[in-house]
């Protein structure tokens, strides 16, 4: 089994509205040092929209609302990963278009490259990333790990059901802690 670490939509504008103070970006650090450590590769996941929002359909409510509220274009402030936990030079960075890291990027053509045949999913929000790549990655048949305390939404009762609910029944969910201690370093 070969896997990565996907962080996902931890950017400036998102964290600022999502962190609630519980110390979310330093667990994820530590997940990332961690997947460093044991010599599992770091993928960064980043949602960049074209400006005019070329991409972005009416019917797509999310993504309608975010076009609407001017968010989330390509190099626009708040749109860089944060700083806490930053990529490293050689890292990658996939830009996805859509909820999950799949859509609308070329995250699988570096996946296959890599060898990659198992996920361990981190990210905010997870109602909308985390919820939509575990479901895509599922159906493309990776091995799948959703990191319970590195994943963060807006609606603290949303995240408990589905990473206490949804999530086992696709993914072992442990907690970053947990996950460390099963990990091997290099």
């Amino acid at each position: 089994m070969s896997s990565a670490l996907l962080v996902m939509d931890v950017q400036q504008a998102i964290v600022d509205i999502a962190d609630d103070g519980s110390g979310y970006l330093p667990r994820l650090r530590r997940a990332i040092e961690g997947a460093r450590a044991a010599d599992i590769p770091v993928i960064y996941v980043v949602i960049g929209l074209r400006p005019g929002y070329p991409e972005v359909g009416t019917r797509n409510k999310p993504l309608a609302a975010i076009a609407q509220a001017g968010l989330f274009v390509e190099g626009a402030p708040g749109t860089e990963i944060h700083p806490e936990v930053a990529p490293r030079p050689g890292d990658v960075v996939v830009t996805k278009r859509r909820a999950s890291a799949f859509s609308g990027s070329d995250l699988d053509v570096v996946l296959r490259a890599r060898g990659i045949d198992h996920l361990v999913l981190t990210g905010i929000a997870t109602s909308a990333v985390v919820l939509s790549t575990l479901c895509q990655a599922n159906d493309l048949d990776f091995g799948l790990t959703v990191l319970s305390d590195a994943c963060l939404d807006t609606d603290p009762e949303l995240h408990q059901v589905l990473v206490e609910r949804l999530f086992p029944q696709w993914a072992d969910v442990p907690a970053v802690e947990d996950w460390l201690k099963t990990l091997v370093p290099r």
